[in-house]
């Protein structure tokens, strides 16, 4: 990506903006998604119970809903994962984010975990919705990090993402490369965890990732549009 000719719209339309914490009420999600709106966000990020509020409040916005599905342990069996995800989408979510099952993956169940993936992307495929894979990157080997993008390559979701940002640790420019080199241009790569400044951001786009999550979608902005001002 040429960042030397990114613009702050083309910046703005690359975050899904982020509130996934607990105490998510109705007038943080109001805010989430007017901001969003603002300034024209690919998504807003949100546990999927908050589905159908957010849906109505961006009617008409072309701002995307994206659920959370089995967050953010990814410890619940693919027969729930498929559930919530009907569920989510039943409720207008446009894109789903769900977890892998890292037991599976600590415990090489390479099998499982494929399965796991084909039947979520099918999924959503089959429903015209975007999926995105949570690796959780802070608790993975890079060999563990490297077959679940191989298996990825494979089963064809949207995007590889990262993190959820509630593990040990976020996002890391060397982790969206190695992703990003394995999955090639099969499959996109999104960045999220840690991810709170425009330096930060830049870095991730530069090392190959197509979607940034983050709470901190305007305070990037304000930095993008301080460090571009002539």
């Amino acid at each position: 990506m040429n960042l030397a000719v990114l613009t702050e719209a083309q910046l703005a339309s690359m975050f899904d903006h982020t509130y996934l914490k607990a105490d998510a009420d109705e007038a943080r999600m109001k805010k989430l998604c007017q901001e969003a709106s603002e300034i024209k966000a690919a998504m807003v990020a949100i546990n999927s119970s908050q589905t159908a509020f957010c849906k109505k409040l961006l009617e008409g916005t072309g701002i995307h809903v994206g659920a959370a599905i089995s967050f953010p342990l990814g410890q619940t069996s693919l027969a729930v994962k498929l559930f919530e995800t009907i569920d989510a989408i039943k409720n207008g979510a446009d894109e789903i984010d769900y977890v892998v099952n890292l037991t599976a993956v600590k415990e090489k169940k390479w099998e499982a975990v494929t399965l796991e993936m084909r039947q979520m992307v099918e999924l959503c495929h089959s429903h015209q919705r975007i999926c995105k894979v949570i690796f959780e990157n802070c608790y993975l080997s890079e060999q563990e990090i490297i077959r679940l993008a191989e298996i990825a390559r494979e089963c064809k979701p949207d995007f590889i993402k990262t993190s959820t940002g509630f593990g040990t640790g976020g996002a890391t420019v060397k982790d969206v490369q190695l992703m990003k080199r394995i999955v090639g241009s099969t499959v996109k790569v999104k960045a999220a965890g840690g991810i709170r400044d425009w330096n930060t951001c830049r870095a991730m786009l530069e090392a190959g990732a197509e979607r940034i999550g983050t709470s901190s979608s305007l305070k990037i902005l304000e930095e993008f549009r301080h460090a571009n001002a002539h």
